[in-house]
This record gives C-alpha cells, structure tokens and sequence, in this order.
C-alpha cells in the first residue's frame, strides 16, 4: 500500500509521515529531503537555480540514499553521493533554494523517477506535494494536511529550535512560507494542490496524534476493505 501525504511546508507532513509508518509498520520516503539535496548539491557546484538543463543532469548523475537504524523504518540521515547532507540540507539557505530547484521540469523528472523506484518496493508512507496528483496517482489513500499560515510558521520556528538550524525569527519564517506556497502553487510543473480523490485534513486547532491516528484509521479501513473485495 502507498500512502500519499501531500501539503504545504509547516503542515506537518514530515512528523505525521513518520509517526503513521512506525504505527503502521510501513517505511517512510521523505521526498522533499531528496530535492534538498539536489538544491544543496547545485549550490556546492555553483549551478545557477534557473539552469534546467544542468540541473537535471546533476539530479540524474547523483545518486540520494538514506541512513536507516536497523529495524526502524524511518530513515535518520541523507545522503547524497556518500555524502551525508541530514543537517545542512535544513538551513535558512537551503529554504530559499528549495523552490526554485524543485520547479526545474528535469529535476522533478529525474527525482520522480527514483522515488517511484523506491516505492515499487513495499509498504510505504510518501511525503511531498506531488506525491498524489504526480509520483503515485493510482496511491490507495491520499492525505493533503494543510494549516494556517501562522500555525504553520510557529511549528517550523519549534522545529528549528529544536534542531539548532535554521530560523527562529518567526517574521522571516512566516513571510518565507507564504514565498514558498506561491512559488510551489503556481508552477507549471506538478504544483503544489490537492488530488481529486485526496481527504484533506486541517491540523490548525487538532493535537498531532489526533491527524495520525485519523490517518492510520482511514489506512486500516482501505486495506480492510480491498481484503474484502480481492
């Protein structure tokens, strides 16, 4: 089974994707790591955010893997050539490179390519912001958490804090995601929106575990039901 867990930055995806595969006992694929690392490489390499070309051939030419600890599902570190890239892949710099990266048509060609790869592989818990409409469109649930702005920015202000990376400054976070939202909504390749068929859960007023065991309940009830069906 695939589960598809799309949405905006700060909506949560990343925790309620892990805690639903440890729950669940799927693994987790956390793809926006994996164009993070493509934006940090092309940084090393000099490689201008607007070259599609070189972009692609970098994002086809890298090869991104994750450190796992044996028997846990969730990967714990990034890395990108044997490089490993799990702190300096979550900077204020990398924030602002991300985007326009990640909208390059060769980039998302390439990644989209692995992480279907990847997923081919067994049970597992994707999250992104295409990963419904684009990466697994025949997924069997497909989640969009949303939030509002500003609870959005508090959380990742948290998470930062707790990581010691990144910006505490909540403006700059604030004004950083709405940048973001736009720039991932409106462009022309795989922007950022709900699928048809997807149940969209707003996390503002619930509790964390409220979203995850919401998901992992929708999740059981799919798979009983194909059981019942096949």
């Amino acid at each position: 089974m695939i589960i598809a867990i799309d949405g905006p930055s700060g909506a949560g995806k990343s925790t309620v994707a892990k805690a639903v595969a440890k729950t669940l006992g799927f693994s987790c694929l956390d793809t926006g790591a994996m164009y993070r690392a493509i934006a940090w490489q092309a940084l090393q390499e000099g490689v201008a955010f607007d070259d599609n070309e070189s972009l692609g051939a970098l994002a086809l030419a890298k090869e991104i893997t994750f450190g796992h600890t044996a028997g846990d599902p969730i990967p714990k570190q990034v890395f990108i050539d044997g490089v490993e890239v799990t702190d300096a892949i979550r900077t204020t710099e990398i924030d602002k490179a991300v985007s326009p990266v990640s909208a390059a048509p060769a980039v998302r060609v390439a990644l989209v390519a692995q992480q279907q790869r990847i997923g081919q592989g067994g049970d597992y818990v994707v999250e992104g912001r295409d990963i419904g409409t684009v990466v697994f469109p025949d997924a069997e649930l497909k989640i969009f958490l949303t939030a509002s702005d500003e609870e959005r920015a508090h959380r990742r202000v948290r998470q930062n804090v707790d990581r010691n990376i990144g910006s505490f400054d909540y403006a700059e976070v604030l004004a950083d995601l709405k940048r973001r939202d736009e720039y991932d909504s409106s462009r022309e390749m795989s922007p950022l929106c709900a699928a048809d068929d997807a149940i969209i859960l707003d996390t503002t007023e619930y509790y964390i575990e409220v979203v995850i065991d919401k998901i992992c309940a929708l999740a059981k009830e799919k798979s009983a039901n194909e059981r019942q069906q096949a």
